[in-house]
């Protein structure tokens, strides 16, 4: 008769769990996918995976932060969030494009890691209107509601000055088309704008990352920064299908807006 190993004897296929990390851990790029754009030219959209849990990470552009081929500045971010974050920018790339590769490579910590941008097939995403529902990104605009309207993962930019330690107003106008998901037509529909420090080696305090969006669509914050110098800060609109807000951006790849604001501040 033969007979089975009892528990003492079986092999013990468990495994512990990561343990969660403050700090002292990589940051990884993500290739998120990538879209074609209305002039013929190719969005290549990025992403990263902060892996700790406190530590914000100041990483130049340079050797350490780097795309290739050259140039190595293609509009990433130097300054890095804890944790994962979806579609934070994109890279334009010529419609002949073809089977080239863009690949962003990140070191942190002593670790190294690299991440390529192409034109596979199987990554192509719908982030300017999900095919199912018709939903297209938030709008969302610097100056009015009368001004040059940004939409989608590119986005749109704009400029202003501060002073050291002196909380300074940003106004950013955002309407959205309405379009809900199937799925979510039970609860209320979701729409709203989130700021994060995109650039820039010195603190920046938000009195609120998430404000209120208005009758008008006008959104107010006021950013603080701790130092002089070059800031870049990203606001993050979403609606329905990309309900993930800070964090994750673009649920099913659609439909978010990435707004850009440099800041020279004195």
């Amino acid at each position: 008769m033969l007979s089975l190993p009892g528990p003492a004897g079986a092999q013990n296929s468990q495994v512990d769990a990561p343990i969660p990390h403050a700090v002292g851990q990589s940051v990884s790029p993500s290739f998120e996918g990538w879209y074609s754009n209305p002039d013929g030219t190719i969005s290549l959209v990025f992403g990263y995976f902060n892996r700790n849990y406190e530590e914000q990470l100041d990483i130049p552009v340079g050797p350490d932060n780097r795309f290739e081929p050259g140039p190595a500045d293609r509009g990433q971010p130097t300054h890095f969030l804890v944790r994962r974050h979806t579609g934070l920018f994109a890279v334009v790339v010529p419609a002949d494009f073809g089977e080239q590769q863009l690949t962003w490579t990140l070191t942190a910590h002593g670790e190294t890691i690299a991440i390529p941008g192409h034109l596979n097939p199987g990554w192509e995403i719908t982030a300017l209107k999900e095919t199912t529902s018709g939903n297209t990104p938030p709008v969302l605009r610097f100056g009015g509601p009368a001004a040059e309207p940004g939409q989608g993962p590119l986005g749109i930019r704009s400029a202003l000055t501060a002073a050291v330690s002196a909380p300074t107003p940003i106004i950013v106008w955002a309407t959205d088309d309405g379009v809900r998901k199937a799925r979510s037509a039970a609860r209320p529909g979701q729409f709203g704008v989130v700021w994060g420090t995109y650039r820039g080696a010195g603190t920046v305090t938000f009195d609120d990352t998430a404000p209120a969006i208005d009758e008008s669509g006008k959104a107010v914050t006021t950013a603080t920064f701790s130092e002089p110098g070059e800031y870049v800060l990203r606001v993050l609109a979403w609606d329905d299908s990309g309900g993930q807000r800070a964090v994750m951006a673009g649920g099913f790849f659609c439909c978010w807006t990435n707004g850009f604001v440099t800041v020279q501040v004195r």
